[in-house]
């Protein structure tokens, strides 16, 4: 009995050191942000899951500082209530809805043609939609889901567009990673977990495909006056981990701990628009700030058979 008492008065402590240090936790949390204030007047801007979560926020900041910015979004209608509110919140916010699906080549080829078709700028490209810990399914293309999306969906995209940019030189590409690149590997024998899948390590694989194929394809682009840098957006609230019951939870009982979206949002602002970054690529940043990459998403040659693995199950060459 005395034991249970001793246990509920320890929790009771605990819950009332949390409420209590709630606004310096909160705060901590939040992270670095971006300070610049620069302006985004006649750019135009592409974000990739921009109608929730991070890509939202950035799509709203972006927009205040006067960018034209399209929101590419799997579910149009969602994309649509995205852009809504951004424009109750700044009502002459130029934002626009197309739909794209990262899961779906054609999708990506058709979105790319009509962008090239009618956009005739692009100067920042961010690469933000993901999918996270979903259970085993195949892209409509047959890759696996996670890989499909988080990294080949965005590596064909950037392909298909990758003349826009740098003929609106200075431009800059922006690709959301996460921390979870540290625990991921390039199973180069099984890349789309066709012998074996696991969810979470399905994850920091692509997490880590991302910080790679940033790295190389900074490489390549040296002397376009076109940039690319890696982020981690921090552990965000979000619907991200809707297919992990572990991770739900674990982000609910902390959720205190956890950045909000808009916090989230602020390293890929920061790329997308600081002037000191004007010329720096091939980098990693965190919490605005550049930051630590595993020694597996620094191997150059880690980074080139990626490249080629990708561009084979793409049927793609790139122009070196």
């Amino acid at each position: 009995m005395m034991v249970l008492v001793l246990i509920v008065a320890g929790l009771g402590v605990v819950a009332m050191l949390m409420v209590l240090f709630a606004p310096h936790i909160r705060k901590y949390s939040a992270g670095g942000a971006c300070m610049s204030m620069a302006r985004l007047d006649g750019k135009t801007v592409l974000i990739t899951g921009a109608n929730t979560g991070i890509g939202k926020e950035t799509a709203l900041d972006l927009a205040i500082r006067g960018a034209r910015v399209i929101m590419a979004c799997r579910d149009v209608e969602k994309g649509e209530e995205a852009a809504a509110s951004i424009r109750r919140v700044y009502s002459t916010a130029n934002v626009e809805v197309r739909e794209l699906d990262l899961a779906d080549t054609s999708s990506i080829r058709a979105f790319a043609q009509r962008f090239l078709r009618e956009v005739n700028h692009l100067h920042i490209l961010i690469n933000n939609a993901g999918v996270m810990m979903c259970p085993y399914m195949k892209t409509k293309d047959g890759f696996e889901m996670q890989l499909g999306v988080n990294h080949l969906g965005h590596f064909l995209l950037t392909y298909l567009l990758i003349g826009l940019l740098k003929r609106s030189a200075p431009a800059r590409i922006v690709v959301v990673s996460s921390l979870a690149h540290n625990f991921g590997w390039i199973r180069f024998h099984d890349l789309l977990s066709q012998g074996s899948y696991n969810s979470g390590l399905a994850y920091c694989q692509s997490k880590l495909a991302n910080v790679l194929f940033a790295r190389e394809l900074a490489r390549r682009l040296k002397g376009s006056s076109v940039t690319v840098n890696s982020v981690h957006p921090g552990s965000v609230r979000s619907d991200l981990v809707r297919h992990s019951t572990i991770m739900s939870l674990l982000f609910s009982l902390f959720s205190m701990f956890l950045k909000s979206p808009r916090d989230g949002a602020q390293t890929s602002i920061y790329c997308a628009v600081a002037e000191e970054l004007h010329s720096l690529t091939g980098k990693h940043f965190s919490d605005c700030a550049p930051a630590f990459v595993a020694p597996q998403g620094r191997k150059e040659e880690t980074a080139r058979k990626l490249w080629d693995a990708s561009s084979e199950l793409l049927g793609i060459v790139w122009d070196d």
